[in-house]
């Protein structure tokens, strides 16, 4: 592979989290040969921004674009990079031998966040060296590579801060919710439970819902609401702030 394009010992990795069924799923890639996961990541070339790298391993890996991303940390530690599981690849002859000495350089990653609503994703899309990608509960992460353990750790925990600030509902929700499955993305973020009624009033005092006069069938309670998100208003909201201790 020829890496004369790319920027030297400047990586970057993506933790793309999704919401399905009350669980919080991060995409992540299986590497051949291996019984190793990772995060979808890659290189910077010399006339790109880290911004516009990241899009572009989202748009291969999700087959979506304008995705929302938000840079959140640069990680450095000195000891994260080794090359075992690049040797094994090479190896199995899924690298060139030429590849060693590129990855034999000390890397720092800079690490995205990115939201995307689940049912999007049809058919997660592995990259050259990975035999798979799946949605994965972040409750339930299989063995990573390098340090891409921390790096979900740190996204998640910027996830959370970011809760109050950030478009956070409205990428990871589809665009027509009940408000228990509003309220059941805000507990599973912050791992609490929040009292029902006080959510929906909350809620609704903020003028950021509309309602489409649906119902959801099919429940075993009463057919909740159906809603919709007042996207000017909600995004004004979001620029005003709104207290860490909403609930």
């Amino acid at each position: 592979m020829d890496f004369s394009n790319f920027l030297h010992s400047v990586s970057i990795d993506c933790v793309v989290f999704g919401f399905h069924q009350n669980e919080l799923k991060v995409l992540l890639l299986k590497l051949k040969h291996l019984d190793l996961w990772a995060l979808p990541g890659g290189f910077i070339k010399n006339n790109q921004s880290a911004s516009l790298a990241a899009d572009v391993v989202l748009k291969d890996r999700t087959g979506l674009e304008n995705i929302y991303q938000q840079q959140f940390h640069v990680f450095t530690n000195p000891d994260r990079s080794n090359t075992h599981h690049i040797e094994h690849l090479i190896k199995k002859e899924v690298l060139d031998k030429d590849s060693l000495a590129w990855f034999q350089n000390r890397f720092i990653s800079i690490g995205f966040y990115a939201l995307v609503e689940y049912s999007k994703v049809n058919k997660p899309k592995p990259d050259f060296i990975s035999e798979k990608c799946e949605w994965v509960s972040i409750d339930k992460l299989p063995d990573l590579m390098l340090d891409h353990q921390e790096i979900i750790n740190e996204a998640y925990k910027k996830l959370q801060q970011d809760l109050y600030q950030k478009p956070i509902g409205i990428n990871l929700l589809p665009e027509k919710f009940t408000m228990p499955e509003f309220q059941a993305l805000y507990e599973t973020i912050l791992q609490k439970k929040i009292d029902r009624r006080n959510f929906r009033r909350k809620m609704l005092s903020l003028d950021i819902l509309i309602d489409t006069n649906e119902k959801r069938m099919g429940s075993s309670n009463r057919a909740p609401i159906v809603y919709k998100f007042h996207k000017s208003n909600y995004h004004k909201v979001l620029e005003d702030g709104f207290n860490a201790n909403f609930f």
